[in-house]
């Protein structure tokens, strides 16, 4: 029973480490703040003391803030570097999400592929029966159709010039 007891204790006791802030930073007027949400992006790279994720930087002797006449010499001589640090730096890429979409777009151009290859066909086709079907009447033989009662009908020459013209439509549509 004694280490049921000292496990729960252990656990109380480690449970306030995990919502320790993960972000440590000094703000413009010198101060240190502790979040756990990432500093603005007005915060320059340098004034970044602890990132999420990462351990808590080594204590040493010296301070981090730098002293008052050490920032008034830096801000002299290098003001392009410090907005250059003050630069917001993109995010990195996460490489499966990269991965993720070049898939996509690899799998979608295959697809538009195939479908401009499927019309390519079916206009293809659509093309050899017109021809076949001009020849036909172009050749001058009776043709029979099939009206709506299953019965068969000659053509006149009004219903053969009237299928010619279509034939031809859909010729110079198809057959390029």
């Amino acid at each position: 029973m004694k280490f049921a007891h000292w496990l729960v204790l252990g656990c109380v006791c480690l449970l306030p480490l995990s919502a320790s802030a993960q972000w440590q930073w000094i703000d413009k007027s010198g101060k240190k703040v502790f979040s756990d949400q990432a500093p603005p992006s007005d915060i320059p790279e340098k004034n970044i003391l602890r990132r999420a994720g990462s351990p808590p930087p080594a204590r040493t002797g010296f301070s981090s803030a730098p002293a008052d006449g050490a920032a008034s010499s830096d801000e002299a001589a290098a003001p392009q570097a410090r907005e250059a640090a003050a630069a917001p730096k993109p995010p990195a890429v996460d490489k499966e999400l990269e991965e993720k979409t070049k898939k996509a777009k690899a799998e979608e151009k295959t697809k538009q592929e195939a479908e401009t290859q499927k019309n390519a066909k079916i206009k293809a086709e659509n093309c050899e029966r017109a021809r076949q079907g001009k020849a036909t009447f172009d050749s001058g033989i009776r043709v029979a159709k099939v009206n709506t009662k299953g019965e068969r009908e000659i053509m006149d020459d009004a219903a053969r010039a009237a299928e010619q013209k279509r034939l031809q439509s859909i010729i110079e549509s198809d057959c390029k």
